[in-house]
């Protein structure tokens, strides 16, 4: 395992038990006692903290508003992002075939290594210090928060296949539901080379898509795919 010191400075924490850091960069892969359960812990802490201080920083924004940020802070791919920053990838503990296949690199990887290694500080000594590692790590991401209002999951997902290299989603109209009068539209979003068909209904076809689009977004973020 790599040294951790370096890890340690750019969290701006030392460890007095320096298990438990190991114990968050533990893939399943790798052992059976890994950072699963650390990761569960990490993903709370973080949900709170973001809320608090969005909360905090943004007292004019709705409660809709702030829920549409927090949602974009803590998904995958803001995790990811972060993680890779500090090189988190290079520190993991990870079985033979998952080194193998690229684990280091692989976004479910890394970003539920981060949410671990948030729930190990807090571990390690109290929430206090947890909150200042993730206050350090998000403070740019909070303080520029509010363009995220404005994005449309549509755009997001554009955003993110395109810099995957992945062809872009699709929007395909399935059908309608109800009167003429009032009809629902249902729009089935289509990104072909993960195998994603995610039908949603809206009043629209544009709303329809928004909520499809959202719901990709989601799936994508559960089953891992980057």
């Amino acid at each position: 395992m790599q040294d951790l010191s370096e890890l340690q400075d750019i969290l701006d924490y030392n460890f007095s038990d320096i298990s438990w850091l190991k114990l968050a960069l533990t893939h399943r892969s790798y052992d059976r006692e890994n950072n699963e359960r650390l990761e569960f812990v990490g993903d709370s802490i973080l949900d709170y903290v973001i809320a608090v201080n969005l909360y905090n920083r943004y007292p004019h924004l709705a409660e809709g508003n702030l829920s549409k940020i927090k949602a974009a802070l803590v998904n995958q791919f803001t995790l990811v992002e972060i993680a890779t920053k500090i090189g988190i990838g290079k520190y993991l503990l990870l079985g033979p075939g998952e080194e193998r296949s690229g684990g280091r690199k692989r976004p479910s990887i890394i970003a539920d290594a981060l949410e671990a290694v948030f729930a190990s500080v807090a571990f390690d000594s109290n929430m206090y210090q947890a909150i200042r590692v993730i206050e350090l790590l998000y403070d740019e991401y909070m303080d520029n928060a509010e363009h995220l209002i404005s994005k449309d999951y549509k755009s997001i997902l554009q955003e993110y296949v395109q810099k995957r290299k992945i062809k872009l989603p699709t929007y395909e109209v399935r059908g309608t539901e109800g009167p003429d009068h009032n009809n629902v539209f249902i729009v089935e979003c289509v990104i072909s080379e993960l195998g994603i068909k995610v039908p949603a209904r809206g009043r629209s076809k544009k709303e329809a898509s928004q909520v499809a689009a959202e719901k990709a977004l989601s799936l994508i973020n559960s089953k891992g795919f980057f």
